[in-house]
């Protein structure tokens, strides 16, 4: 949060005491609110550690969980744990839902080529602005895996096991922020979607079914995969950002800004050349948020060779930079739900 500083030394020489006492306080106060946002997002930000985002993944992509296939019993035990998680938290869910289960419904998933996939559901954690409550800021990423092949788990810790941690990671720094009365600005939805792995069905029937009008919606901050390294960067503290100047001229300027006051790792923007043989724009659950004209920005660690394979499994994962990963995504959030104006949608 931007400090506001009063030239008062200046103003003291050109007016009258009485006026320059007047400019004074104006000038304490402002540059004391400052202060305090700083400390309340410092004392939020310090929530979020690597310890607790690998006890939760060392739950998530455990082999109890089964590679959490779209439906499966293995699936919804994750789902279970998260929920459980978010009541322990003490943060609720949409009250237009009525629950933090969204059903995603086979049919629905077979008309899009989802073949004989049973029901599903996306999870949704909500935590209410305290002065925009009706604007929405989205932070997803998919909890489903490819589940178990040939009896053997694939336990998609990276591939997403990464993104759910992190989001639920964030949801707890905005709740601790929540209770110490310093509760952010508009609202947060915590979307955790199934079926991303069969064809983005979860992102797809969230937008076609959304809990708050899109209109409303101000960003989707997509994580998918972000505790690894891929070979092109290895050993290096980077992350891949897609898609976060396609709709938006502030988006972009707001990350990056948020990104050299917390852990200046190095932003990597590959995957938004036009050119990208890997399509990564689209391949992702952002993806059916931009194409409602909602500006995204999709946080991505890279192909590595564990990539939907069996060996993407838990001890693998850095967790230093994965916390770092989620740091990031939490100020880029933080940033956009207590600024005093949404951000544009000014592209096509």
């Amino acid at each position: 949060m931007r400090k506001l500083f009063i030239p008062l030394f200046s103003l003291a020489v050109l007016v009258s005491c009485g006026t320059a006492k007047n400019a004074a306080d104006a000038g304490t106060t402002q540059t004391s609110s400052a202060a305090k946002g700083d400390k309340a997002f410092m004392a939020a930000y310090k929530e979020i550690k690597a310890e607790d985002l690998k006890k939760n993944l060392y739950v998530i992509a455990s082999d109890e969980m089964e590679g959490r296939d779209t439906g499966s019993p293995g699936q919804k035990r994750a789902g279970e744990y998260m929920v459980n998680y978010y009541k322990g938290l003490g943060i609720s869910y949409p009250k237009a839902l009525g629950s933090y289960y969204q059903k995603v419904p086979s049919d629905f998933m077979k008309k899009r080529g989802g073949g004989n996939l049973p029901d599903s559901e996306n999870i949704l954690a909500f935590i209410e602005g305290s002065e925009k409550p009706e604007e929405i800021i989205v932070i997803s990423g998919h909890y489903d895996h490819v589940g178990t092949r040939n009896g053997v788990v694939y336990n998609g810790a990276d591939d997403d096991g990464s993104g759910t941690v992190a989001v639920m990671e964030i949801a707890k720094a905005f709740q601790a922020a929540k209770k110490a009365g310093n509760g952010p600005k508009r609202s947060i939805l915590f979307l955790h979607v199934t079926g991303e792995e069969h064809g983005l069905f979860g992102s797809e029937f969230y937008t076609d079914n959304p809990v708050f009008p899109l209109a409303n919606t101000l960003v989707d901050l997509n994580i998918d995969m972000i505790g690894r390294d891929d070979p092109e960067n290895r050993g290096k503290q980077y992350v891949y950002v897609i898609g976060s100047e396609m709709l938006s001229s502030q988006l972009k300027l707001i990350n990056e800004a948020a990104n050299k006051k917390t852990n200046n790792l190095e932003l990597n923007y590959k995957y938004d050349d036009p050119n990208d043989t890997e399509r990564l724009y689209y391949r992702s659950d952002h993806y059916n948020f931009a194409k409602n004209n909602v500006p995204v920005a999709f946080f991505f660690d890279g192909i590595h060779e564990d990539y939907h394979k069996p060996t993407d499994d838990v001890e693998k994962i850095d967790y230093n930079l994965l916390a770092k990963r989620t740091q990031l995504v939490f100020t880029t959030a933080w940033e956009i739900a207590n600024r005093p104006d949404r951000i544009v949608v000014d592209k096509k």
